[in-house]
């Protein structure tokens, strides 16, 4: 008689986790209300899937901020080259991009959620249309799963349900309610890698710029706690785009600390090389008004910010310019400020931090310390990391070893 097992939720974690039971030899049935599965997989990376990232256990380890540490046996076991020889082996080819960044050479997410259930299929892992609504326990042990259209008994239970980000995708919150109702303590759910909400209302006045090849610095009580370069855009709320949501997965203590944002707009410059170009920008422009005279430098819809923070009259012919006025430009271009007043909502966020607290599973089979026979997976941990295909690493390596060791402990 094969074990049985049920997972709860059909994305990148749920997946795994099934696949990798199933291969154990156990007999698996996987609760998705989702009429498609990895619906939220399928919407990463702008539709590219960031599959995985392929530095060493190390660099994995440097970029989940929060609980890191306990991913070490599961990433020592699975790390993003074993992710990466995994997917190939399911038919498809990839390609490492900037950052050791991990994409199907198709750029289609879809080959991705595809090739997995293609495997599930293989496998003869039943996937039925139900949403899971209570633990069925025992005696301190897991009996099976409570639907919402019947009872699916089995001899282990993995919770992969998702966070609480990208509700549509149908992250709900319930496997923290589960597995809070089972004892588990659940600590603060909050959206990181989430865009951020400004104090004022100049990223509104600049909303549907992008800048590109950009530094952005935070900092946090004045201490510059992280800078990188890439992209950002402005929104009606604040600012969003892949530097800001890697950004706001290094402020945690809103309420407690203070944070702001400086841009540097000419990172390929320094101070002195800025002040030359800005000397024979103008040159060039000596008889202009200093208000058109910033359109080699700028992109247009910002000149206006640019010259009301710099405080030179607009009108103000530019050989006018004294050294003190060229100079507060130049530390304007290097370190423009962006006051923001906290994160947007969790529904905003691509991953849920907080989930179900470390201690209380065992680090190398992802089984409860509290319930015997119900296993974790994915974002229901207390984990969360920078992007960069960070995060769907945590998804395939707990969901590989708790479906290895649900499969394999005695019932």
């Amino acid at each position: 008689m094969n074990k049985k097992l049920v997972v709860v939720g059909g994305g990148a974690a749920g997946m795994m986790a099934a696949i990798c039971a199933a291969q154990s030899g156990a007999a698996v049935t996987v609760l998705e209300p989702n009429e498609r599965l990895g619906k939220k997989l399928n919407i990463t990376g702008k539709g590219r899937c960031n599959v995985t990232n392929c530095a060493g256990l190390q660099e994995l380890l440097a970029n989940v901020p929060r609980n890191g540490k306990f991913l070490y046996s599961a990433f020592s076991r699975f790390d993003g080259h074993d992710a990466m020889a995994f997917f190939e082996s399911l038919g498809v080819a990839l390609k490492v991009e900037r950052g050791n960044r991990v994409f199907p050479v198709s750029d289609r997410s879809f080959d991705i959620s595809a090739a997995l259930e293609r495997r599930m299929k293989a496998l003869r892992v039943a996937v039925v249309r139900d949403r899971a609504s209570s633990l069925l326990l025992s005696d301190g042990a897991v009996q099976g799963v409570r639907g919402e259209k019947g009872d699916y008994p089995g001899e282990a239970v993995i919770l992969a349900t998702g966070g609480v980000s990208y509700p549509a995708t149908g992250s709900t919150g319930d496997g923290f309610r589960m597995a809070a109702e089972a004892g588990h303590t659940i600590t603060p759910l909050q959206g990181s890698l989430v865009p951020l909400q400004e104090a004022g209302n100049l990223c509104a006045e600049l909303q549907g710029l992008s800048l590109r090849n950009v530094a952005l610095s935070v900092f946090e009580n004045n201490k510059r706690i992280y800078t990188d370069f890439g992209e950002m855009l402005f929104t009606h709320f604040g600012v969003s785009g892949p530097l800001v949501l890697s950004a706001s997965a290094h402020m945690r203590h809103w309420g407690k600390k203070a944070y702001h944002l400086e841009v540097d707009l000419k990172p390929a410059l320094d101070e002195q090389q800025l002040d030359r170009r800005l000397l024979s920008d103008f040159e060039k422009h000596c008889n202009s008004d200093f208000c058109n005279a910033l359109g080699d430098l700028l992109p247009q819809k910002l000149i206006p910010m640019m010259v009301k923070f710099s405080e030179i009259p607009a009108h103000q012919k530019v050989h006018e310019v004294t050294r003190e006025q060229r100079r507060g430009l130049l530390q304007l271009l290097k370190h423009f400020p962006i006051v923001v007043s906290g994160l947007r909502p969790v529904e905003d966020a691509i991953v849920t931090s907080g989930g179900v607290k470390v201690r209380e599973i065992d680090p190398k089979t992802m089984e409860s310390k509290i319930v015997k026979g119900l296993y974790f997976a994915g974002e229901m941990i207390d984990v969360d990391a920078y992007t960069g295909g960070f995060n769907l690493q945590i998804a395939w390596a707990t969901g590989k070893a708790a479906g290895e060791a649900a499969a394999n402990c005695e019932g």
